[in-house]
């Protein structure tokens, strides 16, 4: 079996219905000169393309 790749798997989320989740970028420096809707917008998170993930869970071997 495959050893998880903790480094993925610490930044990516996997939703109960299999969805790959991620933090959205832009929301750690230079916050002054960003609206107010980026900042909101990058509070959330957001998900992963499909071939992307698939990617993504094959490392994470979550078994979805």
């Amino acid at each position: 079996m495959q050893k998880t790749n903790k480094s993925i798997a610490k930044r990516f989320k996997v939703t109960g219905t299999g969805k790959v989740l991620r933090r959205t970028s832009g929301h750690r420096h230079f916050l002054r000169n960003k609206t107010v809707k980026q900042k909101r917008i990058a509070r959330r998170d957001h998900q992963v393309s499909i071939g992307f993930s698939k990617r993504i869970l094959r490392a994470i071997s979550c078994g979805l």
